[in-house]
């Protein structure tokens, strides 16, 4: 079992979660972290797993590897999609 996706302040990270994401409102997409994951596994492969975030004010689509996810502070969990 892959270790979960954590946003800084230790929530795991979990598709539909609304964020703000450089002051902005916008949501995740995908968290990639399963090789298991057909559909994502292609970021677990190259990047070692990584959220996807989108946000109309943020230029759309934006990706963040795993490696910069402990320390990326302009990614803030707002509340979880019910």
């Amino acid at each position: 079992m892959p270790e979960p996706l954590l946003y800084t302040t230790g929530e795991e990270i979990c598709k539909g979660d609304r964020v703000r994401f450089h002051g902005h409102a916008a949501q995740i997409e995908f968290a990639a972290a399963d090789l298991d994951d057909s559909e994502h596994a292609c970021f677990v492969r190259q990047y070692g797993g990584g959220v996807m975030v989108y946000g109309p004010e943020v230029r759309g689509h934006t990706f963040i590897p795993v490696d910069q996810l402990k320390t990326y502070e302009d990614l803030e969990f707002v509340a979880r999609h019910e």
